[in-house]
């Protein structure tokens, strides 16, 4: 049996710079009385020195447009030249 752990995140709440370190919130939404906005919940923080951020984001933006090309998603107002 593997001890990868798998955590599941709605999104980043916050992302902030400290301490030489840059730190991404992941939250979840979780959900209020009926017809109002879901609150969010920090699940996991992350922190990383700027230059795994900057490969972390990199690797996103390669992601990012593998999901255009594939049609998953569609861009909005500009489109981003292709190197």
């Amino acid at each position: 049996m593997s001890d990868k752990k798998e955590i599941f995140a709605d999104g980043v709440g916050q992302i902030h710079f400290a301490g030489g370190m840059v730190r991404l919130d992941f939250v979840t939404l979780q959900p209020e009385e009926s017809g109002k906005k879901p609150s969010t919940q920090q699940v996991l923080r992350i922190d990383m020195p700027p230059r795994g951020f900057l490969t972390a984001f990199n690797s996103m933006r390669q992601m990012l447009d593998k999901l255009v090309e594939n049609g998953v998603l569609q861009r909005k107002g500009k489109t981003r030249k292709k190197k």
